[in-house]
Protein backbone atom coordinates (compact mmCIF):
# COMPACT_ATOMS: atom_id res chain seq x y z
CA UNK A 1 0.00 0.00 0.00
CA UNK A 2 2.76 2.43 -0.97
CA UNK A 3 0.24 4.93 -2.33
CA UNK A 4 -2.44 4.74 0.35
CA UNK A 5 -4.88 7.68 0.15
CA UNK A 6 -2.97 9.35 -2.70
CA UNK A 7 -5.12 10.84 -5.46
CA UNK A 8 -3.85 9.84 -8.90
CA UNK A 9 -5.00 10.85 -12.38
CA UNK A 10 -4.13 8.40 -15.15
CA UNK A 11 -4.74 9.86 -18.60
CA UNK A 12 -5.52 7.15 -21.11
CA UNK A 13 -6.08 4.94 -18.10
CA UNK A 14 -8.83 2.73 -19.48
CA UNK A 15 -6.95 0.26 -21.67
CA UNK A 16 -3.63 -1.43 -22.36
CA UNK A 17 -0.74 0.09 -20.37
CA UNK A 18 -3.04 2.74 -18.87
CA UNK A 19 -5.36 0.03 -17.60
CA UNK A 20 -2.54 -1.88 -15.93
CA UNK A 21 -1.24 1.35 -14.38
CA UNK A 22 -4.72 2.08 -13.02
CA UNK A 23 -4.95 -1.44 -11.59
CA UNK A 24 -1.52 -1.20 -9.99
CA UNK A 25 -2.09 2.19 -8.37
CA UNK A 26 -5.43 1.07 -6.97
CA UNK A 27 -3.84 -2.07 -5.51
CA UNK A 28 -1.23 0.19 -3.90
CA UNK A 29 -3.99 2.16 -2.18
CA UNK A 30 -4.41 5.16 -4.47
CA UNK A 31 -7.72 6.77 -5.36
CA UNK A 32 -7.55 6.56 -9.13
CA UNK A 33 -9.15 8.86 -11.68
CA UNK A 34 -9.30 6.87 -14.91
CA UNK A 35 -9.39 9.16 -17.92
CA UNK A 36 -10.48 7.97 -21.34
CA UNK A 37 -11.39 9.67 -24.58
CA UNK A 38 -12.89 6.83 -26.64
CA UNK A 39 -13.73 3.24 -25.79
CA UNK A 40 -16.16 3.78 -22.95
CA UNK A 41 -17.03 0.10 -22.55
CA UNK A 42 -13.38 -0.91 -22.18
CA UNK A 43 -12.80 1.89 -19.66
CA UNK A 44 -15.87 0.80 -17.68
CA UNK A 45 -14.43 -2.72 -17.51
CA UNK A 46 -11.26 -1.26 -16.00
CA UNK A 47 -13.29 0.62 -13.40
CA UNK A 48 -15.38 -2.41 -12.47
CA UNK A 49 -12.29 -4.59 -12.10
CA UNK A 50 -10.76 -2.11 -9.66
CA UNK A 51 -13.96 -1.89 -7.63
CA UNK A 52 -14.38 -5.66 -7.57
CA UNK A 53 -10.98 -5.91 -5.89
CA UNK A 54 -11.87 -3.33 -3.26
CA UNK A 55 -10.10 -0.40 -4.92
CA UNK A 56 -11.36 3.15 -5.23
CA UNK A 57 -11.69 4.84 -8.62
CA UNK A 58 -13.84 7.00 -10.84
CA UNK A 59 -14.10 7.28 -14.61
CA UNK A 60 -13.87 10.63 -16.44
CA UNK A 61 -14.20 11.11 -20.19
CA UNK A 62 -11.99 13.89 -21.57
CA UNK A 63 -10.11 14.66 -24.75
CA UNK A 64 -6.69 15.55 -23.38
CA UNK A 65 -5.91 17.75 -26.39
CA UNK A 66 -8.75 20.14 -25.48
CA UNK A 67 -8.20 22.65 -22.70
CA UNK A 68 -11.84 22.75 -21.63
CA UNK A 69 -11.95 18.96 -21.28
CA UNK A 70 -8.78 18.89 -19.18
CA UNK A 71 -10.18 21.62 -16.93
CA UNK A 72 -13.30 19.51 -16.38
CA UNK A 73 -11.20 16.43 -15.64
CA UNK A 74 -9.41 18.28 -12.84
CA UNK A 75 -12.68 19.72 -11.54
CA UNK A 76 -14.28 16.27 -11.35
CA UNK A 77 -11.18 14.89 -9.62
CA UNK A 78 -11.38 17.57 -6.95
CA UNK A 79 -15.12 17.08 -6.58
CA UNK A 80 -14.60 13.38 -5.90
CA UNK A 81 -11.41 13.40 -3.84
CA UNK A 82 -10.66 16.87 -2.52
CA UNK A 83 -8.34 19.73 -3.36
CA UNK A 84 -5.03 17.87 -3.61
CA UNK A 85 -3.87 15.77 -6.57
CA UNK A 86 -0.74 13.85 -5.61
CA UNK A 87 0.06 11.91 -8.77
CA UNK A 88 -0.33 12.60 -12.50
CA UNK A 89 0.49 9.87 -15.01
CA UNK A 90 0.32 10.90 -18.66
CA UNK A 91 -0.27 7.73 -20.65
CA UNK A 92 -2.63 9.15 -23.29
CA UNK A 93 -1.06 9.29 -26.74
CA UNK A 94 -0.57 7.34 -29.93
CA UNK A 95 0.97 7.10 -33.36
CA UNK A 96 -2.29 7.87 -35.28
CA UNK A 97 -0.82 6.21 -38.39
CA UNK A 98 2.42 5.43 -40.15
CA UNK A 99 3.23 7.92 -42.91
CA UNK A 100 6.49 8.68 -44.72
CA UNK A 101 7.54 12.26 -44.05
CA UNK A 102 6.84 13.55 -47.56
CA UNK A 103 3.32 12.12 -47.42
CA UNK A 104 2.46 13.95 -44.19
CA UNK A 105 0.38 17.08 -44.33
CA UNK A 106 0.23 19.78 -41.69
CA UNK A 107 -3.03 18.44 -40.27
CA UNK A 108 -1.53 15.00 -39.64
CA UNK A 109 1.60 16.47 -38.04
CA UNK A 110 -0.46 18.68 -35.72
CA UNK A 111 -2.70 15.77 -34.76
CA UNK A 112 0.22 13.62 -33.66
CA UNK A 113 2.01 16.44 -31.84
CA UNK A 114 -1.18 17.50 -30.07
CA UNK A 115 -2.03 13.95 -29.02
CA UNK A 116 1.38 13.21 -27.55
CA UNK A 117 2.80 16.57 -26.47
CA UNK A 118 0.05 19.15 -26.11
CA UNK A 119 -1.97 16.68 -24.03
CA UNK A 120 0.87 16.41 -21.51
CA UNK A 121 1.32 20.19 -21.44
CA UNK A 122 -2.39 20.72 -20.72
CA UNK A 123 -2.52 18.00 -18.08
CA UNK A 124 0.50 19.35 -16.22
CA UNK A 125 -0.66 22.96 -16.56
CA UNK A 126 -4.02 22.15 -14.97
CA UNK A 127 -2.90 19.67 -12.31
CA UNK A 128 0.29 21.24 -10.91
CA UNK A 129 -1.54 24.10 -9.11
CA UNK A 130 -3.23 21.42 -6.97
CA UNK A 131 -0.18 19.20 -6.45
CA UNK A 132 1.36 19.41 -2.96
CA UNK A 133 4.96 18.95 -1.89
CA UNK A 134 5.88 15.32 -2.44
CA UNK A 135 3.81 15.05 -5.61
CA UNK A 136 4.92 13.09 -8.66
CA UNK A 137 4.39 13.38 -12.41
CA UNK A 138 5.18 10.48 -14.72
CA UNK A 139 5.20 10.98 -18.50
CA UNK A 140 5.24 8.37 -21.23
CA UNK A 141 7.96 8.75 -23.81
CA UNK A 142 8.96 5.89 -26.13
CA UNK A 143 11.93 4.01 -27.49
CA UNK A 144 11.10 5.95 -30.66
CA UNK A 145 12.41 9.03 -28.83
CA UNK A 146 15.77 7.28 -28.52
CA UNK A 147 16.15 5.80 -32.02
CA UNK A 148 13.84 7.83 -34.27
CA UNK A 149 11.14 5.17 -34.46
CA UNK A 150 10.22 2.65 -37.12
CA UNK A 151 8.97 3.22 -40.64
CA UNK A 152 6.55 6.13 -40.98
CA UNK A 153 6.96 7.27 -37.38
CA UNK A 154 8.84 10.57 -37.71
CA UNK A 155 6.00 12.62 -36.20
CA UNK A 156 5.47 10.16 -33.37
CA UNK A 157 9.18 9.89 -32.58
CA UNK A 158 9.51 13.68 -32.62
CA UNK A 159 6.61 14.12 -30.20
CA UNK A 160 8.01 11.51 -27.82
CA UNK A 161 11.49 13.03 -28.01
CA UNK A 162 9.89 16.29 -26.96
CA UNK A 163 8.29 14.52 -23.99
CA UNK A 164 11.70 13.32 -22.81
CA UNK A 165 13.06 16.87 -22.96
CA UNK A 166 9.90 18.35 -21.42
CA UNK A 167 10.33 15.93 -18.52
CA UNK A 168 13.88 17.11 -17.82
CA UNK A 169 12.96 20.78 -18.02
CA UNK A 170 9.87 20.52 -15.86
CA UNK A 171 11.79 18.52 -13.26
CA UNK A 172 14.16 21.48 -12.86
CA UNK A 173 11.28 23.94 -12.40
CA UNK A 174 9.34 21.82 -9.93
CA UNK A 175 12.24 20.43 -7.92
CA UNK A 176 12.26 23.36 -5.48
CA UNK A 177 8.58 22.62 -4.79
CA UNK A 178 9.50 18.99 -4.01
CA UNK A 179 7.51 17.73 -6.98
CA UNK A 180 9.26 15.06 -9.03
CA UNK A 181 8.91 14.58 -12.80
CA UNK A 182 10.09 11.44 -14.56
CA UNK A 183 9.37 9.51 -17.74
CA UNK A 184 9.35 5.92 -18.90
CA UNK A 185 10.42 4.96 -22.42
CA UNK A 186 8.83 1.62 -23.32
CA UNK A 187 10.13 -0.51 -26.13
CA UNK A 188 8.06 -3.28 -27.72
CA UNK A 189 5.18 -3.92 -25.31
CA UNK A 190 2.35 -6.35 -26.07
CA UNK A 191 -0.56 -3.93 -26.57
CA UNK A 192 -3.26 -3.12 -29.12
CA UNK A 193 -0.97 -0.28 -30.27
CA UNK A 194 1.28 -2.84 -31.95
CA UNK A 195 -1.64 -5.09 -32.90
CA UNK A 196 -2.88 -2.23 -35.04
CA UNK A 197 0.26 -0.44 -36.24
CA UNK A 198 3.12 -2.98 -36.31
CA UNK A 199 3.34 -5.93 -38.69
CA UNK A 200 3.58 -9.36 -37.01
CA UNK A 201 6.90 -10.16 -38.68
CA UNK A 202 8.36 -6.86 -37.44
CA UNK A 203 7.23 -7.62 -33.89
CA UNK A 204 8.83 -11.06 -34.09
CA UNK A 205 12.10 -9.65 -35.36
CA UNK A 206 12.24 -6.93 -32.72
CA UNK A 207 11.39 -9.34 -29.91
CA UNK A 208 14.12 -11.72 -31.07
CA UNK A 209 16.61 -8.85 -31.16
CA UNK A 210 16.16 -8.09 -27.45
CA UNK A 211 18.46 -9.83 -24.99
CA UNK A 212 15.36 -11.20 -23.23
CA UNK A 213 13.95 -12.52 -26.55
CA UNK A 214 10.38 -11.40 -25.96
CA UNK A 215 7.97 -8.49 -25.85
CA UNK A 216 7.30 -6.72 -22.60
CA UNK A 217 3.92 -6.70 -20.85
CA UNK A 218 1.78 -3.78 -19.78
CA UNK A 219 1.88 -5.00 -16.18
CA UNK A 220 5.70 -4.85 -16.18
CA UNK A 221 5.51 -1.22 -17.26
CA UNK A 222 2.92 -0.55 -14.55
CA UNK A 223 5.27 -1.96 -11.90
CA UNK A 224 7.96 0.54 -12.93
CA UNK A 225 5.46 3.40 -12.95
CA UNK A 226 4.24 2.59 -9.44
CA UNK A 227 7.80 2.62 -8.14
CA UNK A 228 8.64 5.96 -9.77
CA UNK A 229 5.63 7.76 -8.26
CA UNK A 230 6.17 6.26 -4.79
CA UNK A 231 8.30 7.54 -1.94
CA UNK A 232 10.76 4.76 -2.71
CA UNK A 233 11.89 6.91 -5.65
CA UNK A 234 12.05 10.13 -3.63
CA UNK A 235 15.50 11.16 -4.97
CA UNK A 236 14.73 10.40 -8.63
CA UNK A 237 13.62 13.23 -10.90
CA UNK A 238 14.27 14.32 -14.46
CA UNK A 239 15.00 10.71 -15.45
CA UNK A 240 13.89 8.75 -18.51
CA UNK A 241 13.71 5.05 -17.69
CA UNK A 242 14.05 2.57 -20.56
CA UNK A 243 11.89 -0.52 -20.26
CA UNK A 244 12.64 -2.40 -23.47
CA UNK A 245 14.19 -5.75 -22.60
CA UNK A 246 17.64 -4.32 -23.23
CA UNK A 247 16.96 -3.63 -26.91
CA UNK A 248 18.37 -0.10 -27.03
CA UNK A 249 21.87 -1.16 -26.04
CA UNK A 250 21.93 -4.64 -27.55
Amino acid sequence: MRLKDKVAIVTGGGRDIGREVSYKLAREGAKVVINYCYGKEVAEETLEQIKSQGGEAILVQADMTKSEDVTQLVAKTKEAYGEEIHILINVAGGIVGRKPFLEMDEEFWDQVINLNLKSVFLACKNVIPFMPSGGAILNFSSQAARDGGGAGAVAYASSKGAISTFTRGLAKELGPKNIRVNAVTPGLIDTTFHDKFTKPEVRTNVANATPLKREGTASEVADLVAFLVSEEASFITGANYDIDGGLLFS
